[in-house]
This record gives C-alpha cells, sequence and structure tokens, in this order.
C-alpha cells in the first residue's frame, strides 16, 4: 500500500475515499473516463512544457463548470485549494481560467440544487470561493482578473447567507481581498451601501452565536476536521473559524471606512448596538495578528462621526483605556484611540474622566514599539501641569543635589522593604511613596523598581485598581516598554481581582515571554523555571476568555469545550 507522506496526499486520500464510497454504483465505462479526466488535469498541472501546461488547464477550467456528472470535480477542487494556499501567485494557473470557473461553479451550486447534492459537489463552492480569496491575496492583477471574471455577485450571493457560515467565511475572506486595492475597490463599493456594510456588520455580530448554536452537517465537520474526525479538533477548528469569520468581517469594513469617511456613518448608524459589540471584538488567541474591532475603532476616530459615536459608548471608551494599559500587540491602537478622542473638543469632555488615569500611568513611556515620545503626547494631551512642572525644576538642578535625592530615595526604599518584610503593607505603601516623590525622574529603574514594590503591596491588600495603575507605571519605566517581569505578574493578578481575564492572561503570556527570554540558558534550563502559580492563573484565564463563553451563557446550554488551557498549562509544566 502506498505510504502517505504529506497533508496534499492525505487530501487527495481523502478526497478519493469519498468518492469510491458515494459512486459505488458508477459504471465501469464512467469511472474509467473520470479517473482519465482527473489523472489528465494532474499531470498537465505538473506538465514542464508551459505553453502545454496553459493550454490544457485553460482547456479543463472552459469545460469544468458545463460537466454535470463528473464525481471527480471535488478531487480536483480540493487538489487546487491546496495548491492556490502555497503558489497564489502562479501566473499561469490564473491566466489559464481558474477565477473565472470558480465564479461559475459556485453561481452553478447556487442555482442548481441537484447537482449540489450529487457526489461530492456540496464541497465545492467552498474550494471555489478559498480559492478566488487565496488568488486575491498578494497581485492587484489577479484581483482585476477576477473581477472581469465575474467573482463578485456569486461571493455577494455567499456573502448573504445563500448557504451557510461555512461559505460565509471564505466569501467575507476573498471581498476584504478585493476591497484592498484601488483598482477593484470601485466595483467592491458599488454594493457597500445595499449589501456588504449591513451583511458585514450582522455577521460580525451574530457570528458566533451561529457557529455554536448550529447543528453541523457532516460536510462541515469534513471541512473542519479535514476528515480527521474527532470531537476536540471539530471544537477548536470552530472556534478558529469562528474568529476568523469575525475579523475578516471587521476587515471588509475597515477598507471601507480606510478609503472614505462616508462610510463611518453607515458603520456607526446600522446598527445601533454595534459599536458596544464591536469593542469587545479582539480575534482571540487563535487571530492574535488581526487588530479586529480596535483597528475598526481607531480608523472611525479619523472622522467627527466616529469620534461622536465611540466617546457616546462608555463601553467601548472604557476598552480602549483597558487595552492602553494592557501588554496586548494592540497597545499603542488603544492609546492612539484616546489621544484622538481628547485632542477633539467636541468628544474631550465626554472622555476625559474616564481616559485620565490609565493614560496618566503611562506619561514617562517612552516607546512603544516603532512609536517614539508616546508619553509626550500624553503629558501635553492631559496637560500634566505637576509632571512638567517636576521635569523643569529637576532639569535646574546641580548634580550634587540629584545625587542627594537619588540617596535620600533609596533610603526610603530601604526602609519599604523591611516594612514590607515585616508585614506592615501600609506602611511599606506609605514609603515606598515617599520615595517616589524624591527618586529623580530621570532614574527610570529605580523607579520602576519602586512602583514594582507598591504594586505589590497594593495586591497583598487588595487595592487591585491601584495595583494596576503602579504596575503600570513600573511597565511604561521598563526599557523596553513592558519588560519588567515581577511588574508583568502583579498586574496580571491586578486585572484576576477585578475579573479582568483577557488582560490578565495577555500579561500572563507577556511574562512567560519575559521569562524565557531572560532565563535562557541559564540553570542550565531553557526558560528557567516557571512558577506554577503562573500556570494556574494562565489556565484560569484560558477558560474565561473561551471565544464561546458569553454565547454558551445566553444559549444556556452545554457544548463540549477543548482542553486548550489545560494544554498549555501542560506544556508550561513540562517547561520547568
Amino acid at each position: 500500500m502506498h505510504q502517505i507522506t504529506n497533508h496534499q496526499e492525505l487530501l487527495s486520500y481523502l478526497a478519493m475515499e469519498q468518492l469510491v464510497n458515494t459512486n459505488s454504483t458508477i459504471s465501469t465505462k464512467k469511472k474509467k473516463k473520470s479517473v482519465e479526466q482527473q489523472s489528465c488535469f494532474f499531470c498537465a498541472m505538473e506538465d514542464p512544457n508551459l505553453q502545454r501546461r496553459q493550454s490544457t488547464l485553460s482547456s479543463f477550467f472552459s469545460s469544468m463548470p458545463h460537466n454535470d456528472d463528473d464525481p471527480s470535480q471535488v478531487l480536483v477542487m480540493s487538489g487546487l485549494w491546496t495548491y492556490a494556499m502555497t503558489r497564489c501567485d502562479d501566473p499561469i494557473l490564473a491566466s489559464s481560467g481558474i477565477l473565472r470557473c470558480c465564479s461559475l461553479l459556485i453561481s452553478k451550486a447556487l442555482n442548481n440544487p441537484s447537482w449540489l447534492h450529487r457526489h461530492q459537489n456540496i464541497y465545492i463552492p467552498y474550494y471555489a470561493a478559498h480559492i478566488l480569496g487565496s488568488f486575491t491575496l498578494h497581485l492587484p492583477r489577479f484581483a482585476s482578473l477576477a473581477v472581469s471574471s465575474g467573482c463578485l455577485p456569486p461571493l455577494l450571493s455567499l456573502l448573504r447567507g445563500s448557504m451557510t457560515w461555512i461559505e460565509q467565511r471564505v466569501a467575507v475572506r476573498a471581498l476584504g481581498h478585493l476591497a484592498s486595492f484601488d483598482d477593484t475597490f470601485p466595483a467592491v463599493e458599488t454594493h457597500g451601501g445595499d449589501i456588504i456594510i449591513p451583511v458585514t456588520i450582522h455577521l460580525a455580530s451574530t457570528c458566533l452565536q451561529t457557529v455554536y448554536s448550529e447543528p453541523r452537517t457532516k460536510y462541515q465537520r469534513d471541512l473542519l476536521t479535514r476528515g480527521l474526525n474527532g470531537a476536540d479538533t471539530e471544537a477548536r477548528k470552530a472556534e478558529e473559524w469562528a474568529s476568523q469569520l469575525q475579523t475578516w468581517s471587521i476587515y471588509l469594513l475597515c477598507c471601507f471606512a480606510w478609503r472614505d469617511v462616508k462610510w463611518h456613518g453607515a458603520i456607526v448608524t446600522k446598527n445601533g448596538n454595534f459599536m458596544k459589540k464591536l469593542c469587545t471584538m479582539w480575534g482571540g488567541l487563535a487571530n492574535g495578528d488581526s487588530p479586529a474591532g480596535v483597528g475598526l475603532m481607531r480608523i472611525l476616530c479619523r472622522s467627527e462621526l466616529g469620534r461622536t459615536a465611540i466617546a457616546g459608548c462608555l463601553k467601548a471608551v472604557q476598552s480602549l483605556c483597558n487595552l492602553s494599559r494592557s501588554s496586548d500587540d494592540w497597545q499603542y491602537m488603544g492609546i492612539d484611540c484616546l489621544l484622538l478622542l481628547l485632542n477633539n473638543p467636541t468628544t474631550r469632555d465626554q472622555v476625559l474622566p474616564i481616559a485620565s488615569q490609565p493614560l496618566t500611568d503611562l506619561a514617562e513611556l517612552r516607546r512603544l514599539g516603532s512609536r517614539r515620545q508616546l508619553g509626550e503626547k500624553i503629558t501635553n494631551s492631559l496637560s500634566l501641569t505637576e509632571l512638567l512642572q517636576r521635569t523643569k525644576m529637576e532639569a535646574e538642578m546641580s548634580l550634587e543635589e540629584i545625587e542627594l535625592r537619588c540617596q535620600i530615595a533609596r533610603e526610603r526604599e530601604k526602609e519599604g522593604n523591611k516594612r514590607l518584610r515585616i508585614g506592615d503593607v501600609e506602611g511599606a505603601v506609605e514609603k515606598y511613596t515617599e520615595a517616589l516623590l524624591t527618586c529623580p525622574l530621570k532614574r527610570r529603574k529605580d523607579r520602576m523598581v519602586i512602583y514594582s514594590n507598591r504594586a505589590t503591596c497594593r495586591v497583598l491588600i487588595g487595592e487591585a485598581e491601584a495595583a494596576i495603575s503602579d504596575a503600570t507605571r513600573a511597565l511604561a519605566l521598563s526599557e523596553p516598554a513592558n519588560t519588567h517581569g515581577k511588574s508583568l505578574w502583579r498586574r496580571a493578578q491586578g486585572y484576576d481581582m477585578m475579573g479582568m481575564a483577557k488582560e490578565s492572561l495577555m500579561d500572563c503570556l507577556t511574562f512567560l515571554n519575559w521569562r524565557y527570554n531572560n532565563y535562557a540558558g541559564k540553570r542550565g534550563r531553557i526558560g528557567g523555571v516557571v512558577p506554577y502559580c503562573v500556570v494556574r492563573m494562565i489556565n484560569k484565564q484560558m477558560s474565561r476568555v473561551w471565544l464561546f463563553d458569553d454565547v454558551k451563557k445566553k444559549c444556556g446550554g452545554d457544548v463540549e469545550v477543548s482542553e486548550e488551557g489545560y494544554e498549555l498549562g501542560k506544556i508550561v509544566e513540562e517547561m520547568d
């Protein structure tokens, strides 16, 4: 028996098995013809003669949509789906009519139910839409070719729910790619107001509940698991795809909002509750490379209408504050949004009472990734006169005065440490506060340690908000930002006390990265020893940030939850 050695062979094997099981009644003559056709196609794909290859493929793609009784089409589409994900820049395949073929196959599936449910054709619309999305990912000329090939009407039909959420996911992906190019956006824009904007907003708002609650058919389970079955695999993949469906829907909205502020009104007014939902859409851990909701909010802050809508939503402003005081990769977007809201006279008074404290904690932040002087921008925006006056005063001091203040600060810090050791936590807080008032602003490392120690005290006495504030100030002083391990852990504890699972989890994971990098090669172990308390915290928060958690509470039902949190805990424990 032939040994299956790679994923593509596995897909082909599974598809062939499906064809054999489904078409056992096909005559020997038809079977032979089908095998010859698919062999001809796969041979053409490997043909070294490029001209002959293009000619054969063009003929095949031209006839494929008009063949009503070929059981091998799903096998061909499965192979093309795999090929398109790795070779989406293949000019021969793109110019051979594959985009037109895929468009016609989707239209055929929507207009001919008897063909759709024959053989294994139910899989074809998914593969076809995915192939269209792959070929329009990078190259504008392929996107233009797809539009001229008539891909928009069938993709829009899938987007509107003509089939299931499985096909909606790949349709919104392809439409997002088409909307991102200058040459093809006008064609997509013509359907913006009546179809894309309202449907995509509804899709982003409801997709999690749809994926969670709708029973899945066999073909959906096969696509999710790639034929490997298993409830855990299906559950994990469904969560990942639901997150992608939501984030790709938001990306499509971002394409419209970025192109023209005229679309801001449609986005913020089509659904009155959308802004409340948007600020909770974060993509999950499976899609950490997408800014999701905050990415769209940042674009909306470019217009007066968008700023007014965000400032008028308390939940949205609070989410931006939480993001700005987190170790999330998109922290800078939260800060940008708050500064845009504060620098606008119309929205400043609404936002200032909520954003003042979180941004003040970041006032000494020098750099966040490639962004410089963030602390200076925050200080100017909030008009932090006390900090400005102290900076000016210390600039006029002599070196002897600066050194004297440093010495006094160290003595008070030591006194705070002594009081903390004997259990006088309130007394330690008092001494640390005195040390911070004395320690020069330029002694960033010393101030970072003092803030971190005071955050420890705040955690011990149950002052969660104050602990988060002190830990954030310490992390803003660290170089680079958010790289002081103890402060990350203290803030994670503070967020846990406040029930903010996502922020706590992000700090825990950042703490693990810091520990791995800091202890790599030391103590004879990679990454050092991870405290068990951190493992427990990660397990706890992983279950709380489960993508379907809110939906499950609303539905009141039970579903098999993947053991992702437990598995991560196991991995961390093995690192010890």
